[in-house]
């Protein structure tokens, strides 16, 4: 992450235009690429910004931020404070709620649920970039990693995708794939779990605890 503090003016060009007159303001550019200007108040949302993907041009004194619809994020640089980068690493997400993390001891109980034939190996099987939530067995004798959500999102997809690229490398493990699990998962997770080739299945949480048969399917 880049964090850049200073006297800017901000103006943006796109669905409509918006202009930011000379004031002091944290920029932040993350390592995806997302560019955020913030002002010292208004809690987390920013006062303009730039989703990724996007093109980060650094002129004398000006940034351009273009995505790929040509929306322009113009940020000129007055006097520049502090201008500093960190690599933050891998965020391993929140921290599990009470429900979600139910939802996981559920489904470790009864992972055939997800899949038939799946056996649980461990829960929070260690990575190196985190544990992934299950490590099941499937009947043909491959490896099944889930990441259960209470809401499924993007992130979720992506967080996921990461642990099986980095199972992956483990012989003992291949072939490994993945199974996103949620009490809801939205469109654009669907979208991209199945463009990774991630199955995404939605699990209904009040079913999962009265049930302790193996007949139950939630999907």
């Amino acid at each position: 992450m880049r964090i850049v503090v200073a006297e800017c003016t901000v103006d943006y060009q796109g669905r409509l235009t918006a202009h930011l007159p000379r004031a002091r303001r944290l920029i932040m550019v993350k390592a995806d690429g997302c560019v955020a200007v913030h002002a010292d108040g208004g809690a987390y949302k920013p006062l303009n910004w730039m989703n990724a993907p996007n093109l980060l041009e650094e002129g004398d004194g000006t940034w351009v931020v273009t995505n790929p619809k040509g929306e322009r994020l113009v940020i000129t640089l007055h006097d520049v404070i502090h201008d500093s980068t960190f690599e933050l690493g891998i965020d391993p997400g929140l921290q599990k709620d009470g429900v979600e993390a139910n939802l996981q001891q559920l489904l470790a109980d009864r992972p055939w649920v997800l899949e038939d034939g799946l056996t649980l190996i461990r829960r929070e099987y260690p990575t190196d970039i985190g544990p992934v939530d299950l490590l099941c067995a499937d009947p043909h004798g491959g490896t099944v990693a889930i990441e259960v959500k209470r809401r499924g999102e993007i992130d979720g997809v992506e967080q996921l995708a990461r642990y099986l690229e980095r199972l992956s490398l483990d012989p003992r493990l291949r072939p490994v794939r993945g199974i996103f699990a949620a009490q809801q998962i939205t469109p654009q997770a669907r979208t991209l779990a199945a463009a990774r080739g991630i199955a995404a299945v939605e699990v209904d949480y009040e079913g999962l605890q009265e049930v302790d048969s193996g007949e139950l399917r939630l999907f």
